[in-house]
């Protein structure tokens, strides 16, 4: 057990090495941090958003507007369906629950019915997707009418699939600004917490995260309104214009005038020849296909390009666009481009998001929180140091050189693996400094019980880590255990306490085991001692 390969020396000593290179940019100024970030790729950790300041923005999925699109969609499929059936009605109802139609033949009821049923939208039900299906509608008839009503089950279950398409993203565009360190995570049902470190001033995230930004291209009725005929008719809708918002447009809402924006590749900020912000953007195969398709069946007409129910441009069909690409112009800022272009490549959201919560977090908080964590830190660590060094002297220093090394990677860690420091995480390392002398307490206490009973000083140092490693991995694996729960159930704060503690619980093992036992193999290698120092 006191014999070390010359593998394991290395190894050893290249461990602390490493974790000394990557510890270090924490304790350095900044102009420093950035030369050891572009020679060895060393950076500091991250601070949270308690440490440093920022914003937190909690949005929730604004369920009315989620209804809003279930039940226009429910609409056209219905009358799709009815169509396609050849079944006869005489009207098509929405309300705030549901969608009912008025068949013209009551004869017609169970044909209606066995068709309308592949309308009830079946989706995954369960907190732990067992594969139980709930259905989005109830459909329900009475005489010639047929009623679509929400189930609360599956309205739920729509919300849950909501909120985690929105979830990715939301990811997405914020990496796209650029934003350090994100914390994005849901919260309740229906809710999504959002901490951005060090941003003061959110409102052009907000601006971004908070776009449906669904853009679907839609060719324009025939008939236009005006000043006595403002009622659009069947399968058209009103739309107001970007620039004159006072006016609307009549656009076509059936499948076979839509193309959907669901289906772009990519978008970028770019110029026209009038040197004017637009967004470039192109189409995947399928979305390239349909968009040829409806520009070859209609040339001569204009199409309305519609961003978030609002008519952004309305030009003509010249010539069929078979490429599959265009350009979206209208009268965009630079800023206003850009920030469409990040909305439009991560996708649209499912559903609105509206702000229900809005904080602002100061620098000064965040450098009291540093300040006051940091001393009671110091304080913690001194105090462990000096308590080791008066129980167990010789040994007791030998254990404070593995606490120190011990730290030092559990910052080097949290650096490179890009973990984010928070509050709660300096409390870990804090535990982690009164759980890892425990470790040594357990060797030291089973070394002087040997010595104790007659064995060699190196029979009994040898004995001693020998009979403590099962009890040290049995305790350090329990308490990994209890960290990982604590990650997985728990959130924001809890989580942040839960790595940190995970991470110290690792390299408390590392240390308090095998760097102990290096340091002590070689004390006994130079001092040859006759007795236990215990």
């Amino acid at each position: 057990m006191l014999h070390f390969s010359r593998f394991k020396v290395i190894a050893i000593l290249a461990s602390v090495l490493i974790g000394l290179i990557f510890a270090l940019p924490n304790a350095l100024p900044t102009a420093w941090q950035d030369i050891m970030l572009k020679t060895v790729g060393a950076k500091s950790m991250t601070l949270g958003l308690d440490l440093q300041g920022g914003s937190n923005v909690v949005m929730e999925v604004d369920k009315k507007d989620l209804k809003d699109q279930l039940l226009q969609q429910l609409s056209g499929d219905i009358r799709a369906a009815l169509r396609e059936s050849k079944i006869g009605y005489k009207g098509i109802t929405k309300s705030e629950s549901g969608v009912s139609v008025r068949l013209s033949d009551v004869a017609d009821l169970d044909r209606a019915r066995t068709e309308l049923k592949k309308l009830q939208q079946p989706l995954g039900g369960g907190l732990f997707s067992t594969g139980i299906g709930v259905n989005l509608y109830n459909l329900g008839s009475q005489d010639e009418l047929l009623s679509f009503t929400f189930s609360d089950q599956g309205f739920d279950a729509k919300v849950a699939l909501a909120i985690k398409q929105s979830l990715k993203i939301v990811e997405n565009r914020i990496n796209a600004l650029g934003t350090s360190e994100p914390v994005i995570q849901q919260q309740g049902k229906d809710r999504i917490a959002i901490q951005l470190p060090g941003i003061q001033n959110p409102d052009q995230v907000k601006n971004v995260i908070g776009r449906t930004a669904k853009l679907t291209f839609q060719l324009l009725c025939q008939e236009q309104p005006t000043g006595a005929n403002q009622n659009p008719p069947q399968e058209c809708k009103a739309l107001p214009l970007k620039e004159r918002p006072d006016q609307i447009l009549w656009v076509q809402t059936s499948s076979r005038a839509t193309v959907d924006g669901a289906d772009l590749s990519d978008a970028q900020p770019s110029f026209d020849q009038n040197n004017q912000s637009v967004v470039t953007f192109r189409f995947n195969q399928k979305g390239a296909l349909r968009f040829g398709k409806l520009t070859a069946e209609n040339v001569g007409k204009p199409f309305a390009i519609i961003l978030d129910n609002v008519v952004v441009s309305y030009p003509n069909i010249n010539e069929p666009i078979l490429g599959g690409s265009g350009q979206i112009s209208g009268n965009f800022t630079t800023e206003e481009s850009s920030n469409l272009a990040v909305v439009l490549r991560s996708g649209a959201l499912p559903a609105k998001l509206t702000i229900v919560e809005e904080r602002t977090v100061g620098p000064s908080l965040g450098s009291d929180s540093i300040n006051a964590g940091f001393n009671a830190a110091m304080i913690g660590l001194a105090l462990v140091m000096v308590f080791m060094v008066v129980a167990y002297g010789l040994f007791g220093l030998f254990a404070d050189v593995a606490l120190l090394i011990n730290l030092t990677l559990l910052i080097a860690v949290m650096s490179a693996v890009g973990f984010t420091l928070t509050l709660p995480g300096i409390a870990g390392i804090v535990l982690t400094m009164g759980m890892a002398v425990d470790s040594n307490v357990i060797i030291f206490e089973r070394i002087r019980e040997e010595w104790r009973n007659g064995r060699t000083a190196l029979n009994s140092i040898e004995t001693g880590f020998k009979a403590a490693l099962a009890t040290i991995l049995d305790s350090n694996l329990t308490a990994l255990i209890a960290a990982v729960v604590l990650f997985g159930v728990g959130s924001g704060p809890v989580r942040g306490f839960a790595i940190t503690h995970a991470i110290g619980i690792l390299t408390t093992m590392y240390t308090a085991y095998t760097v102990t036992r290096f340091i002590v193999t070689l004390w006994a290698r130079w001092a040859r001692p006759k007795e236990v120092p215990l």
